[in-house]
């Protein structure tokens, strides 16, 4: 097999994104089957397939669980969501589940990376229901307070925060739990919090997590204990936190027995 030849940077990539380092957005877009990623992405990602090949599985699960999430809060009234770390869109994404059964429900998408901020204006630039901003999980005051959010999110109403396959990216040292508080202390009572988070229970995933130290978001591995005390203030939903698999699947148990995701998700409503 020849060598991929190196990357011409496209139109939609900034000139502040680097070319030659990965990024963990677009290399999950690569898992999603997505066309946002660099040559550094695809080969950083064919190395951490080596390690743990179902990668590309979990990646598929991990955004079926989002997609069921979003329609069962979505079922029970919400309207507004935040997803941070929300990533490249792609088929399926929060506001497209949202508005299949609420029509006109308001998404806000977060990331950090530039080509997935650029690239999600693109998609958006035409939907006033949808806000597109760059910003970090770190420092969520500076974007849940800027005037556009203000605008358009009430926060006297139930807000869903959306935190899927991020929270793994913040080390310790920037204190997760503390940037949770902080986020659920703007949140009015009904809102709801959803994590989905790569568990140090498998070794699958600690070599993965080598990998990504090459990356500018390296992994922090968490236990099952120390994902569930991040819904401190939070009342978990049934079926409480499992494997992102094991949460309401829509297949009845049994049938095509689901991938054990060697990681943990769940929904939890603020007390």
């Amino acid at each position: 097999m020849e060598p991929e030849k190196a990357d011409v940077r496209p139109e939609w990539a900034p000139l502040t994104v680097d070319l030659d380092r990965p990024s963990a957005a677009r290399v999950w877009d690569f898992y999603l089957g997505g066309s946002h990623n660099f040559q550094v992405d695809r080969a950083f990602a064919r190395e951490a397939m080596a390690q743990m090949p179902d990668a590309p599985v979990i990646a598929r699960e991990n955004r079926a669980f989002l997609r069921r999430a979003v329609r069962f809060l979505t079922e029970q009234g919400t309207t507004q969501f935040i997803d941070i770390g929300s990533g490249i869109p792609t088929v399926g994404s929060v506001h497209e589940v949202a508005r299949a059964s609420r029509p006109g429900a308001r998404v806000v998408y977060v990331d950090n990376d530039p080509v997935a901020v650029t690239h999600s204006h693109a998609l958006m630039h035409n939907d006033r229901d949808t806000l597109v901003l760059e910003g970090d999980l770190r420092t969520p005051e500076e974007f849940l307070s800027t005037d556009s959010v203000g605008r358009f999110v009430d926060f006297s109403r139930p807000v869903a925060v959306l935190l899927s396959a991020v929270l793994h990216f913040i080390p310790d040292s920037d204190d997760p739990a503390g940037i949770i508080a902080r986020i659920s202390s703007q949140l009015a009572p009904g809102s709801s919090l959803l994590i989905v988070h790569a568990s140090a229970d498998t070794d699958a995933h600690h070599a993965a997590a080598d990998l990504y130290q090459r990356t500018p978001t390296p992994f922090t591995m968490r236990t099952r204990d120390e994902i569930l005390a991040l819904f401190d203030g939070f009342d978990l939903v049934a079926p409480g936190l499992v494997a992102p698999t094991a949460w309401r699947p829509d297949q009845p148990p049994g049938t095509n027995p689901p991938l054990r995701t060697p990681g943990y998700a769940g929904v939890g409503h603020l007390k």
